[in-house]
Parts: structure tokens; sequence; C-alpha cells
């Protein structure tokens, strides 16, 4: 009888599965592919900007902003991430740090982008996260996140499949709630709160759905590795879509 993985988040190993990690490499391309819509929108230029990504995990989002000319900083709540942030990194000059995005422990003022990874649907305090995300910014930079939509198709695949579903799980469970997943207006307002005013919204999902169950099943059985799965998984944006599940978005601080 095969052995059930081992899940748990910012955790390595032969029998582990980390569904954060899994998120973020499966992210990554879009999340790369949306940012390179905003710099513009945003009259920002990488080089000579400074950008701070919060919920970093292992710091994969953070070396790939560094890589377009960003001088970053990388933030996340976990010790654990921290330790594998730094493990991976590869010479980019990318200061990680452990701290959380409620009460970041950083100077304001002090960066022209801000990627909001990982966070906006697991925290409980959104409006003490964008307040933090507004003290940190430069008026005029952008907040730049994704997230998850409430939606029935959205619990069914992060309440369900990902964190329930024996076969899917990837996710401990309890790691996401249908309260704290949130739909673009409610962001919007809670933007206009802390002073950010809300500019775009883009949906992305799998190409083909089969493909993510395909995904999620091969790598808690271990006839997949976690660099296979971007591949497999080939996210795309669909910016006139309506967002079923996730979205990525941004806002622009006030001055």
């Amino acid at each position: 009888m095969a052995t059930a993985p081992h899940i748990a988040l910012d955790t390595v190993g032969p029998t582990a599965v980390d569904g954060r990690h899994i998120r973020a490499l499966t992210f990554q391309s879009v999340r790369l592919e949306y940012l390179r819509h905003v710099l513009p929108a945003a009259d920002l230029a990488a080089t000579g900007s400074r950008a701070l990504v919060v919920g970093s995990g292992r710091g994969l989002l953070a070396r790939g902003l560094a890589r377009l000319g960003f001088e970053v900083v990388a933030a996340d709540p976990s010790p654990a991430a921290t330790a594998l942030a730094l493990d991976a990194d590869d010479g980019l000059g990318v200061t990680y740090l452990t701290t959380p995005a409620e009460e970041l422990d950083l100077p304001g003022d002090s960066f022209d982008l801000l990627y909001c990874a990982d966070t906006l649907e697991v925290t409980e305090r959104p409006d003490a996260v964008l307040a933090e995300a507004a003290r940190v910014l430069r008026p005029g930079g952008a907040f730049v996140y994704d997230t998850v939509n409430r939606t029935l198709v959205s619990r069914l695949i992060y309440l369900g499949a990902f964190q329930a579903f024996p076969g899917t799980r990837i996710m401990p469970r309890g790691r996401y709630a249908a309260h704290r997943l949130r739909r673009p207006a409610e962001l919007a307002e809670a933007f206009d709160r802390a002073g950010l005013s809300a500019k775009d919204v883009s949906a992305f999902k799998p190409r083909d759905v089969r493909s993510l169950v395909r995904a999620t099943r091969g790598r808690r059985r271990g006839t997949l590795a976690d660099e296979q799965l971007p591949e497999l998984v080939d996210m795309v944006l669909e910016p006139d879509g309506s967002p079923a599940v996730t979205y990525l978005g941004y806002a622009a601080l006030r001055a």
C-alpha cells in the first residue's frame, strides 16, 4: 500500500507535498506576464526601482523580479520559508525577511512596487495588510496582487479539491475558508479605505482544468516532480474574462 504524502507548508523531503510552493511554481509565469503589463501602465521601470514581495515563500517571485532589474526585498511570516528562500538564492541580491504582512517591519515610503502573493486569500485582516502596503509604498507606487475569488467553483477547488478531497489534497486543512476568499469589488472597497485606487483586474486559469487534476494527483503520488508542474498546468491570462477562481490585479497609492 502506498504511503500517503506528507502535506505541510514550507517543507521539503521525499514524501513532502508543499501546496504553497506548488502554487508559486504554477503561478510564476502569469505573475511575471501580468507585471510586464502593469509596469508601463503604472509608469514604472524595473531598473532603478525597489520592489517588495509580501508572502514570498521560497522566494521564486522575488528572484523573478530581481531578474527584471528591481532591487528586491522578500518578506514572509514563516521562518522556514525564509530559510528555504536563502538556500535557493542564486546571487541576485534579494534581501529575505521574516515578517507578517499585517505588521511589516520595514520603513515607510520605501518601495515603488509591492507584490502581494499568497496573502489576501488567507489573512483574517485584509485591511491591516493593505494599510501596511500603503505605508511602505511611495506615493504613486503600484500594489500588485493575485488572489482567489469567492464563487461556487473556487470553493469546490480551494476548499474541496486542494484541502479536503484525498486524491487531490495539497494544502493543510483550514488553510482556506470561504469568508477569506474575496470578490474583486470587495477588494476595491478595501483598497479605497487604505488610500489605494483599484486600476485593473485580470482572470487567469489553467489552459485545461484536466491538466490541473493530473498535476495534483501526480504530485501526490510522487510520479511528478515540482519542476514538471508549471508546463503541465499551463496557466493563462484572461484579461477580459470573469474570474471564476483566481485573478490578478493592481492598484495605485494615491499621492
